[in-house]
């Protein structure tokens, strides 16, 4: 009678399950079967134990077949309410299960920095040659539970999300494989130091050249949060879980445009989430995951024990993959047939003795397979690609650029700075001779990679005759459209600073949008900035034909993609050009308000990357100004989310050459682009009224039920946090960013 009440239990637990799926009972027959299971724990007793052995046996038989038929028609947010299932496995469930055995590092529970955040050091024990050998490595990832409120789902704090980044370190210092296992719903958006999209950033940024191997796993995961942990050599998706840029929910928020207190309609999140390509055959074929791990009809639970073992199989076997790419084709080749000859005999494993350490040899190519991998992601997202014969014509050219650049700069100027100082030691002695006979010399070498001084100048002469420079450093060669009309308008810290009235012309035109009296910025249109913040006549575009697309087919989206397009006359919310700042040649990339907020799509995120890799091909500063930006762009889904990881590499990359990375903020600057490729950046400044962070205000109430003050995301804050260096007034926008160009990075710069 044992046996038959532990099956009367899991015969319930699978009735729940189903109905948590369907979100209730009218689904099929679900309805009879829960009557019929009652009926049986009701008159428990009015059966013999065959009787309800045979019972019992038809109602799971009949549970069998409905769940078979779910699982033939699962949607995509029926695949969310399988990951959210206080029944679905959790991190600690692996643990436990996968690897032999580990140790919990920075506490349990309540003692833990955050306890949605897990690290554990764990070994694997693996055959070969009849030998047994052990492989420690680190397990990283988000502890969802099974309903307890301390773990919070599984949303981590910037906290825990540092100590991830500190046990990355710790791996890489014992040079042992990492396992990221991700599952979260999303980060805690609050900006407490070190501050949710802070602390992504800089996972990131340090994931991408992390010098070990790196395996990640996802069940649920829910955009920054998944990244945080996410940047890997090689990516599973569970066959149930999701991986998303939003929740569908907050989707369904967004595209339904529902204010704050009503409810979403339940057809317009199932709409998003089939949408939003969430499953992981879409990611799949997307291409941004390897392989899926398949689990058992609607999903693996906490008990399924073959699961596990097919688990720590297709883990191991991906470590194997990572490590063997950075060795010889012979390792590689041997390594395929040892494990085909497993397969074939049915073997549990095959017995092959890989070392997971690698030499410096072996993290070079490591890191090159890690780069490459991220380049070429989300590449189908956006059109604009160059014809074959154009691509090739482009290839050589940069091909040439970089000899002629290498040569220049790395030969050329590095002999002429010896010659120089041979010059400055014997000129020094009193030679005249010598002096004379090397100014010819001198001549030559100051010829190479001499600036015109022929430039437009910004000097203003005095009442008096005198020539000084112009204070506001901005040209009167533009002026805002703004100020066009006649009226006045009122500051908004007026009733606080007793500001006066200002007029529209002025503001707009002599003021540059600044309040006179309290510094207050107004909003002023990214056209103003090209106009006075760089030397005029030198902004020249590259990239132009790379256009925004709608690749996920999203209805309505292509419409609205040609409005942005039609109003801008620009393709895509990324404008990338090379110019000048007083004649500092720079490469700038600016993400702007009037195409769809300033969201980072496949094609924003694509004119990035070549940015970056132009500055780093041409030894110049590069400068990221954020008109604004609302996040990554949902109707991409994870095409959008793959942006974050993929601009940080070529940031971090960049900045490894000995570039200077310069970003600044303006007006609204949010979610996952501050979060990854500008979060990352040491020189990070703000305009003067502009707002920061990682979420607005209502995702952060919803998320922590508190209320925040008026100014959370003001930049005076953001200072405080220790988000950015320095704010700037907009009038001395042009003179701040000069100096940081003479006084900030490294030697490898073409001025230096």
């Amino acid at each position: 009678m044992e046996d038959l009440r532990k099956r009367l239990l899991k015969t319930e637990e699978r009735i729940k399950y189903l109905i948590q799926i369907k979100e209730g009972i009218e689904w099929g027959n679900l309805s009879s079967l829960q009557e019929k299971y009652k009926h049986l724990k009701d008159s428990y007793y009015d059966y013999s134990e065959e009787e309800l052995s045979e019972e019992l046996r038809k109602v799971e038989d009949g549970i069998s077949f409905i769940e078979k038929r779910c699982e033939d028609n699962l949607s995509p947010m029926e695949r969310v309410r399988i990951v959210r299932s206080p029944l679905r496995f959790s991190l600690k469930d692996i643990l436990e299960n996968v690897y032999e055995e580990y140790t919990e590092l920075g506490g349990e529970d309540d003692a833990s920095i955050d306890p949605s955040m897990v690290a554990a050091k764990a070994s694997v024990i693996r055959r070969s040659k009849n030998k047994l050998f052990s492989q420690p490595v680190m397990v990283i990832g988000q502890e969802k539970g099974h309903g307890e409120e301390y773990r919070n789902g599984g949303s981590c704090k910037p906290w825990g999300n540092e100590k991830a980044l500190r046990y990355m370190r710790v791996a890489e210092t014992e040079g042992i494989p990492i396992h990221f296992y991700i599952f979260t719903p999303g980060s805690y958006p609050v900006e407490d130091y070190p501050g949710a999209a802070q602390q992504i950033s800089r996972n990131l940024y340090v994931m991408s050249k992390l010098r070990v191997p790196m395996i990640s796993v996802i069940s649920e995961g829910g955009s920054g949060g998944a990244e945080a942990v996410g940047l890997s050599d090689f990516r599973f998706m569970f066959s149930h879980g999701y991986y998303s840029v939003i929740s569908p929910e907050g989707a369904a928020a967004i595209e339904g445009k529902i204010k704050e207190g009503q409810s979403v309609p339940k057809e317009l999140i199932e709409t998003c989430a089939e949408n939003l390509k969430i499953t992981a055959l879409d990611n799949q074929k997307l291409g941004t995951i390897d392989r899926i791990i398949q689990e058992p009809i609607l999903g693996a639970r906490r008990d399924d024990f073959a699961f596990f073992k097919n688990l720590r199989s297709e883990v191991l076997r991906a470590t194997d993959e990572v490590v063997l790419k950075t060795k010889s084709l012979k390792a590689f080749r041997t390594y395929e047939v040892k494990l085909k000859k497993a397969e074939e005999e049915a073997a549990e494993e095959p017995q092959i003795d890989i070392s997971w350490e690698l030499n410096q040899d072996e993290i070079k190519r490591l890191l090159a397979y890690r780069s490459k991998k991220y380049r070429n992601m989300a590449t189908e997202g956006f059109s604009g690609k160059p014809a074959p014969s154009e691509a090739l014509y482009r290839k050589i050219r940069n091909v040439s650029a970089r000899v002629y650049y290498r040569f220049r700069y790395d030969i050329l100027r590095n002999q002429q700075k010896q010659v120089e100082q041979v010059i400055k030691d014997v000129s020094g002695e009193g030679s005249v001779l010598l002096q004379r006979l090397s100014s010819p010399f001198v001549a030559a070498y100051n010829f190479i990679g001499r600036k015109s001084q022929d430039k437009p100048s910004r000097i203003v002469t005095t009442d008096r005759g005198v020539s000084v420079e112009d204070p506001m450093e901005l040209w009167d060669t533009y002026t805002s459209p703004l100020a066009n009309e006649d009226r006045t308008v009122t500051c908004p810290n007026s009733e606080k600073n007793g500001c006066k009235d200002l007029w529209v012309p002025d503001l707009y035109g002599e003021f540059a949008g600044v309040c006179e009296n309290c510094g207050y910025h107004f909003p002023l249109e990214y056209e103003w900035y090209l106009k006075n913040l760089f030397d005029p006549d030198s902004i020249r575009f590259f990239n132009t034909e790379t256009e925004s697309m709608n690749p996920l087919e999203n209805k309505g989206f292509e419409k609205r993609l040609h409005i942005a397009k039609a109003k801008t006359g620009r393709k895509s919310a990324n404008i990338t050009f090379y110019a000048r700042v007083k004649d500092v040649d720079i490469v700038t990339t600016m993400l702007y308000s009037n195409f769809r907020n300033g969201t980072v799509g496949s094609a924003e995120g694509e004119k990035f990357v070549r940015a970056c890799e132009k500055a780093r091909l041409k030894r110049r500063p590069l400068l990221a100004y954020v008109h604004t930006t609302g996040g990554i762009r949902i109707q991409e889904g994870t095409l959008g989310v793959v942006q974050m990881p993929k601009c940080t590499m070529a940031v971090r990359e960049y900045i490894d050459s000995g570039g200077l990375y310069i970003v600044v903020y303006d007006n609204n600057s949010y979610a996952g682009p501050v979060a990854s490729f500008l979060g990352c950046s040491p020189y990070q400044f703000a305009i003067r009224s502009s707002r920061i962070g990682f979420a607005g205000y209502r995702v952060i109430r919803e998320t922590t039920g508190d209320d925040i003050p008026p100014d959370y995301h003001s930049a005076r804050n953001a200072m405080k946090r220790g988000h950015i260096q320095g704010i700037w007034d907009r009038r001395e926008f042009r003179k701040n960013l000069h100096k940081s160009l003479l006084t900030m990075g490294g030697r490898n710069l073409y001025y230096r």
